[in-house]
């Protein structure tokens, strides 16, 4: 019997289970107001079920240090077997969930992430440009194909020059791969670190001062 041309035409309901951790502005229970918010990606090593590790390093660890810290901080926890590339339905419903349910500022969503975190954050924000009001992608690389879906959403891209896990050069294509479409991203290297090497840039502030320069200039479909 020969081969028959077919097509699937069905829609499917999926069910996404993502663990978390939550942080609320010192005096957010005492405002009406509303609160921007980073959804922060761990790297490939804290994958799991457990919490704790994600506070070790990285934005979790700013906040548990830092008494006041003036953005809602959502940080999910990838599970063991999969990547923050396959999880872009998790991570989306998340964030409607934590909009939903707490005071967000949807219009000052802010996303970072750091090696496998980082190409998430590429990725995330290549699936729904709309979302974010800017971006910050930390020792990564991401879907050059896509790019150009990021021409209007601010960039600040981040990378260790010694960085052997993710040569620079591939931060280095996505600014210039941004650019060439009309993006105005920034880039900074770190002339000595290594691919371990940048988790203090989540200590310096600077990086939250840029993320409250920017608001998304179109409405995200609530």
């Amino acid at each position: 019997m020969k081969q028959q041309e077919c097509k699937l035409d069905k829609e499917i309901t999926k069910q996404v289970k993502l663990d978390f951790l939550l942080y609320l502005p010192v005096g957010y229970e005492e405002t009406n107001r509303e609160w921007p918010l980073i959804l922060f990606l761990h790297g490939r090593g804290e994958r799991g079920t457990d919490l704790s590790r994600l506070q070790q390093y990285g934005l979790p660890k700013l906040v548990e240090e830092q008494e006041d810290f003036p953005f809602i901080v959502v940080s999910p926890q990838c599970p063991l077997y999969t990547t923050w590339g396959l999880e872009s339905d998790a991570l989306l419903a998340l964030l409607d969930d934590v909009s939903a349910r707490y005071a967000v500022d949807r219009s000052r969503i802010y996303l970072t992430g750091i090696s496998m975190g980082g190409f998430g954050t590429w990725n995330l924000a290549t699936d729904d440009p709309e979302r974010f009001a800017a971006i910050a992608p930390i020792c990564s690389t991401g879907p050059t194909e896509k790019v150009h879906m990021l021409k209007d959403v601010p960039v600040w891209v981040f990378h260790g020059a010694k960085d052997t896990t993710v040569p620079v050069h591939h931060a280095e294509e996505m600014v210039e791969k941004l650019k060439a479409c009309g993006g105005n991203p920034r880039l900074t290297i770190y002339p000595d670190a290594d691919h371990a090497g940048l988790t203090p840039v989540f200590f310096n502030m600077e990086i939250y001062d840029w993320f409250l320069q920017h608001r998304r200039k179109t409405s995200h479909s609530e």
